[in-house]
């Protein structure tokens, strides 16, 4: 049984900042790829940023220079360093990680960026 579990979600005002960590526990052997995602009310899921298992990242445009995406092997936890938040970004945030052939999601975390 693998779980993940998101936190570090929240109220900010426009401009701020936030972290997000997404820590997997379980029968975990190797993790391949972490991403996060995000879903925003009536709108379809998108793909925030995600970081390969060498450590190569990519993001969606819409992020690239305010959001950085890192991992700790040691603690099988990913992180989305969020700056520069805008209303926009407002979304449920969702973390996805694939460990072999099987991929597993968290419950996610709720952003809210607003005044």
């Amino acid at each position: 049984q693998v779980q993940l579990v998101e936190s570090g979600g929240g109220l900010v005002q426009p401009g701020g900042s936030l972290r997000l960590s997404c820590a997997a526990s379980g029968n975990i052997f190797s993790i391949n790829s972490m991403t996060w995602y995000r879903q925003a009310p009536g709108k379809q899921r998108e793909l925030v940023a995600t970081i390969t298992s060498g450590g190569s990242t990519n993001y969606a445009d819409s992020v690239k220079g305010r959001f950085t995406i890192s991992r700790d092997n040691a603690k099988n936890t990913v992180y989305l360093e969020m700056n520069s938040l805008r209303p926009e970004d407002t979304a449920v945030y969702l973390c996805r990680i694939v460990a072999g052939m099987w991929a597993y999601w968290g419950q996610g975390t709720q952003v809210t960026v607003s005044t």
